[in-house]
């Protein structure tokens, strides 16, 4: 697999990234809705929720952020949370589609994933530690990212595995966003994350891969 068409560096060991980079399409949101079905259902029946912190993924993911120094238990990666609420009988979150589709590669994978609107970022991007008096605006409100693994680009921390930044958001008019996942080294190969999203994007087409590629 290709690498990044820009400079990426990874600061923490143990951790890849898998980039692609989507242009939104037009596609009927049954299609969508049903591929999102598909994963929450194929979850269901291979995971409990009483044992997913032991999942090999999941587990790979808690001694990572604790190599970063943050505490997975207070600040769980972001597929862990996705996949309890799917496991309590919550559905899949219906929000836009690129976004549907990165929450059902997240899901698919168990690994933190996001998407960020093309325009708003630019490299080089680092992925390490939070440093002392670093935050940024999530999606749920402040975020203290001391300690914790996060990506950054030219303007600063644009991301983190555990909640997105409100700077990079897809919104309806976002034509060309990045994906980015979040994978433990080892456990989850980039290729296995390329295979993934390809088979979501032949069963709902609502984006075309311009690229794909590993850092």
């Amino acid at each position: 697999m290709d690498k990044p068409p820009f400079d990426v560096r990874i600061e923490l060991e143990g951790w890849r990234l898998f980039w692609a980079h989507l242009e939104a399409q037009t596609c009927d949101p049954a299609l969508l809705l049903a591929a999102g079905q598909r994963v929450v259902a194929q979850v269901r029946c291979e995971m409990q929720i009483e044992t997913l912190s032991a999942h090999p993924t999941l587990a790979a993911l808690r001694k990572l952020f604790k190599a970063a120094g943050c505490d997975p238990t207070r600040y769980r990666p972001s597929s862990e949370a996705l996949l309890r609420r799917l496991l309590k009988g919550e559905e899949m979150p219906t929000i836009s589609p690129l976004v549907d589709l990165n929450n059902c590669l997240s899901t698919s994978l168990a690994v933190p994933c996001c998407v960020m609107a093309e325009k708003t970022v630019s490299p080089p991007y680092v992925f390490r530690a939070g440093r002392a008096g670093e935050s940024y605006e999530s999606l749920r409100g402040p975020f203290n990212l001391e300690g914790k693994p996060l990506l950054a680009d030219a303007h600063g921390p644009c991301d983190a595995p555990i909640t997105g930044n409100t700077r990079v958001k897809v919104i309806a008019e976002t034509e060309r966003a990045w994906l980015v996942a979040y994978l433990p080294a080892g456990v989850v190969a980039p290729e296995e994350a390329d295979r993934q999203l390809r088979g979501l994007v032949e069963a709902a087409p609502v984006a075309e891969l311009l690229l794909t590629a590993a850092s």
